[in-house]
C-alpha cells in the first residue's frame, strides 16, 4: 500500500475510536463548548484582559499575535484550497458533523492552528500556564475530530502550523 493510504486508514481507525465516544453524555454536552471557544471570539478580549493587567506582556502579546496570524491564516487558507480535503462527516458513512462547519475543507483545522498559536502565545507570556492552554487547546483538536469535522492529521497539521506561526511572532516581537 501506498503511504497515502496507510495514513488514510490511521486517519479514519483514530477518527473512529474518537467519534464512536459520543454515548458519553459529558462528551457531547462539552465538545461543541470547547470547539467554540476556538472560534476567535476570546483571542481579542485575552489580548485586552493581558494589555489591563500587564501592559508591557499585552503589548508583546498583540505584536507577536498580529505577527502570528498574519502568517497563520494566508497559509491555512492556501494550503485548504489546495489540499481540498473533504470533511469525514461528508464522506465517512457513519460519520454525522455534530456542529456545521465553517467551509467545505478538512485540512489543515483552523480551529487547532488557532487554538495552538493562541495557547503557544500566552504559554510564551506566562509559562506556568503552559500546561493549562496547551490541554486546552489539545482538546479543541480532540473535539473537532469527536464532532466529525476533522481527520487526526488535519488536527496535527494545525496544531504544527499555530505552533510554528506563534514562534515566528514571538521571534518578531523581541
Amino acid at each position: 500500500r501506498t503511504l497515502v493510504a496507510r495514513i488514510t486508514r490511521w486517519d479514519v481507525v483514530w477518527l473512529s475510536a474518537i467519534f464512536d465516544l459520543h454515548g458519553q453524555r459529558l462528551m457531547t454536552a462539552a465538545m461543541p463548548r470547547i470547539s467554540r471557544t476556538a472560534d476567535g471570539f476570546l483571542y481579542p478580549l485575552v489580548a485586552m484582559v493581558l494589555l489591563a493587567v500587564d501592559p508591557a506582556v499585552g503589548r508583546s502579546f498583540w505584536t507577536a499575535a498580529a505577527v502570528a496570524f498574519a502568517i497563520e491564516l494566508p497559509v491555512y487558507k492556501t494550503v485548504k484550497q489546495f489540499v481540498k480535503r473533504d470533511r469525514p462527516c461528508e464522506t465517512l458513512a457513519g460519520v454525522q458533523g455534530r456542529v456545521k462547519p465553517s467551509d467545505r475543507f478538512s485540512f489543515p483545522s483552523g480551529h487547532t492552528a488557532a487554538a495552538f498559536l493562541v495557547a503557544t502565545l500566552i504559554g510564551n507570556c506566562y509559562p506556568y500556564l503552559s500546561p493549562v492552554v496547551g490541554s486546552w487547546a489539545l482538546a479543541v483538536g480532540v473535539a473537532r475530530i469527536y464532532l466529525g469535522v476533522h481527520y487526526p492529521t488535519d488536527v496535527m497539521a494545525g496544531m504544527c502550523l499555530g505552533t510554528l506561526s506563534a514562534l515566528c511572532g514571538i521571534a518578531a516581537a523581541g
